[in-house]
């Protein structure tokens, strides 16, 4: 049995697919671009706002459930480019304390609206 997540203080999907998905426990969350839900558009144009924006996204979603970032027990994290892993990294740490998520990082060609960055999320309930 799944459970469809929706929150209107993260962005709307722009495809077919889910903000997140509950499931035996579990909550896996959609990667989240650096969209504002309140403008529709980036956060910024830099890689400390946009990865800002995409995780304040995940955090609202899950808010949403009654977790937070503290459930989280994966992220992959996709970057237009590689090079803004330290400063991403560093806005990341924001974040979580303590006990931090397992996470994969990876740059890729393209993201979606020419995004900077994208962030998917797994979260224990």
């Amino acid at each position: 049995m799944k459970e469809i997540l929706n929150t209107e203080k993260a962005p709307a999907a722009i495809g077919p697919y889910s903000q997140a998905v509950a499931a035996n426990g579990i909550v896996f969350v959609s990667g989240q671009l650096p969209i504002d839900p309140a403008t529709g558009t980036f956060a910024g144009e830099d890689i400390a706002s946009q990865t800002r924006q995409s995780l304040t996204n995940i955090r609202s979603i899950l808010e949403s459930r009654g977790l937070s970032m503290a459930n989280i027990i994966k992220t992959t994290v996709l970057l237009k480019d590689i090079a803004d892993f330290g400063a991403m990294n560093a806005v990341y740490a924001e974040f979580f304390t303590g006990d931090y998520p397992a996470r994969a990082a990876f740059q890729v060609a393209a993201l979606p609206k020419d995004a900077l960055v994208e962030i998917e999320a797994v979260a224990a309930e």
